[in-house]
């Protein structure tokens, strides 16, 4: 598109400038801020923002969770001709220094005082560091530092500066283009520092377009932004189809608030990782076990017929008048109910991504009525790859290729992408720049898979991920962590899985129990735990969690490319993996690498034979304190499969 992120908001501002644009809950009552009100704001930012010395090419960096004056702020910088950097709201201050320095950010704007605490706990480390602006005053009134001021104050200068240059801003806006940077994403950072990746407007309102004309997005659509805006995927979603759909962005009070604020919006537009679509299926789960045994064998005869009949229904295959008259009782009694519940009653379109989704949660979802689907992309390609339509949504793939978007494979099976979405460049980073961007313009992505016979795509693993076993009754078999790893995630009762086995004799596996599906699990059965670390090591629990590998390895036995990734032993860690403990990304990936090293004493008693181990972990607390857990930690063998052997 030859247009750029502010020109598009004045076009929003000028068509419809009463229309709400955005809203924030606030003490439980939602604000709107109208397309009119947007531009003002933008306005007298971006005026504050050159009277503060923000330059043309300048990073401008900024922390918070999803508010309009966040936004705003981001369109500012943009006006200005200056670059937007999102940081993650969750890392701990010592993350935020190397994409500070990185981009030798001058000036930031954040929240909170959370926020406010880390920029100043890294000052010494990021001099160049001048001034912060905060948002949300609560807690700062007694902080007097130098370079730190209210966005208030920074708005009212901004306000004074344009009444008195009212050309200013426009002429500003006007000499920005398409080709020019309009922002920075920092990556996950699973073997390293992470990698600014660069973007152009072109780039990111090119593919905001097409999935926007994909779905047939508009202004009466609905959107909840509640995942970080770090996340490229969130400023696709939240601001840059915003932009160019007009739709209405929700932003939650907080992240406690979520199920409830999505009841009252009830999105038509959402998007969410599988995770989060497994949580919201638990708490129904949970909660059906606590009902009366009328209202279970009501709820279980309605699914019944709903996995049966629901997904053909969405899929616009025939279902027989009988069945479809069944199906519309038990919308009546239960799929519209639980859709409610969810906060899902109003979607049209719904997406998913980032990791596969498991058949029987996507097939739960499709049945009781919701669009659900999956689409395929990186913070590299601006998110829009391959998108599933409407009426072929499958588990397995991740849909076909989108308008604009061109496809092929290396010879090692690699996925290579070439569209109008793609990357500028990594910031100072050219040999990296070089190894993902070729002569000829194709993205490297490093995930392997194939196209099918009905044109969708399927994804296998990272490239770099695919080993091989060395020795035992598998030498030679293909190793695949990260489909491993997915397949037993798929449980309810699995919330993280870490595999090994490349140049190994066999696959183990390290899991973490979801704490809340296995937890109410343990007290149907009367089971008494402490906390996450008895409740991981009681037997009945390694009961649980070895049925589950075990079908994991009965499926693997299918798949004779597979059968070699059966998994031989596991654990279940005596510690939920953590983010702020360096064991996944902000992203939530697990950084496997990291985790082999600092559990190599598991790892090794895990291939040594072991039933046991004792270890010391080094932990971080959600109030910033330092401690440490102590276990001894069960290992368990596993029952595999011969392959291509079909179990029940």
């Amino acid at each position: 598109m030859d247009t750029t992120f502010p020109r598009l908001l004045k076009q929003q501002a000028t068509q419809h400038p009463w229309r709400p644009a955005m809203r924030e809950k606030a003490y439980g009552i939602w604000q709107t801020t109208t397309w009119g009100e947007m531009l003002l704001l933008v306005r007298a930012l971006a005026c504050g923002l050159h009277e503060a010395g923000l330059k043309r090419g300048e990073h401008l960096a900024v922390i918070g969770a999803n508010r309009p004056r966040l936004y705003a702020t981001l369109l500012a910088a943009q006006s200005l001709g200056a670059i937007a950097v999102p940081l993650y709201q969750d890392a701990v201050a010592s993350e935020c220094v190397f994409p500070i320095n990185n981009a030798e950010v001058r000036l930031c704007v954040v929240e909170d005082q959370e926020q406010v605490d880390k920029m100043l706990e890294i000052r010494a480390q990021c001099p160049q560091l001048a001034h912060t602006w905060y948002d949300d005053p609560r807690g700062l009134r007694n902080y007097e530092q130098t370079g730190l001021q209210s966005l208030d104050a920074l708005i009212a200068a901004g306000a004074a500066f344009d009444s008195a240059h009212p050309d200013f801003f426009d002429e500003q806006v006007e000499q920005g283009s398409a080709g020019d940077v309009a922002a920075m994403f920092f990556t996950s950072g699973t073997t390293g520092n992470p990698k600014g990746v660069v973007h152009r407007h072109r780039s990111l309102l090119d593919r905001a377009a097409a999935g926007a004309r994909f779905d047939k997005l508009g202004p009466l659509d609905e959107v909840l932004a509640y995942l970080p805006p770090a996340w490229i995927g969130q400023n696709i979603f939240s601001y840059a189809q915003w932009l160019i759909s007009g739709y209405v962005v929700n932003c939650p009070e907080s992240s406690a608030t979520v199920s409830i604020d999505m009841k009252e919006v009830g999105p038509s537009y959402y998007f969410a990782p599988p995770r989060i679509f497994e949580n919201l299926l638990t708490s129904v789960m949970v909660r059906m076990e606590d009902a009366s045994a009328l209202k279970r064998r009501l709820f279980r005869a309605a699914m019944t017929l709903a996995r049966r009949v629901g997904p053909d229904l969405m899929d616009g295959k025939h279902v027989g008048p009988w069945d479809r008259l069944k199906y519309q009782l038990g919308d009546w009694l239960v799929y519209g109910s639980l859709r409610n519940n969810l906060g899902l009653s109003c979607v049209r379109v719904a997406y998913t991504a980032g990791e596969a989704i498991g058949p029987d949660l996507f097939s739960f979802y499709r049945s009781i009525g919701v669009n659900l689907k999956q689409l395929y992309g990186s913070t590299e390609t601006a998110v829009f790859v391959c998108m599933q339509p409407d009426h072929e949504a499958r588990a397995d793939t991740v849909g076909v290729p989108c308008e604009g978007v061109q496809i092929k494979f290396s010879d090692g099976g690699e996925i290579l992408v070439r569209s109008s979405g793609l990357l500028k460049e990594y910031y100072k980073n050219p040999q990296a720049t070089a190894e993902v961007l070729d002569a000829e313009g194709w993205y490297h992505t490093s995930d392997a898979g194939f196209i099918d016979a009905s044109g969708h795509l399927k994804i296998i693993d990272r490239v770099k991920d695919v080993g091989q076993i060395k020795g035992g009754r598998h030498d030679g078999a293909m190793f695949a962590p990260k489909y491993v790893e997915n397949k037993l995630k798929f449980f309810s009762y699995i919330k993280e899985a870490v595999a090994f086995g490349d140049g190994r004799d066999c696959v183990c596996v390290m899991l973490n129990i979801d704490f809340e599906a296995v937890g109410n699990w343990a007290e149907r059965r009367h089971l008494p735990y402490a906390g996450y670390t008895d409740l991981a090591a009681k037997p009945e629990v390694y009961e649980l969690i070895g049925q589950c590998v075990e079908q994991v390895n009965a499926d693997l036995s299918r798949d004779e490319r597979l059968a070699g990734s059966q998994i031989s032993r596991f654990l279940v860690l005596h510690k939920e993996l953590d983010a702020d403990d360096g064991e996944l990304t902000r992203t939530n990936k697990v950084r496997r690498g990291f985790i082999g090293e600092k559990y190599q004493i598991l790892v090794g008693a895990l291939y040594a034979g072991r039933h046991e181990q004792f270890i010391e972990t080094q932990v971080r607390f959600e109030d910033g304190r330092s401690g440490s857990i102590s276990a001894t930690v069960r290992i368990r063998d596993a029952k595999t499969f011969d392959p291509m052997r079909a179990v029940a």
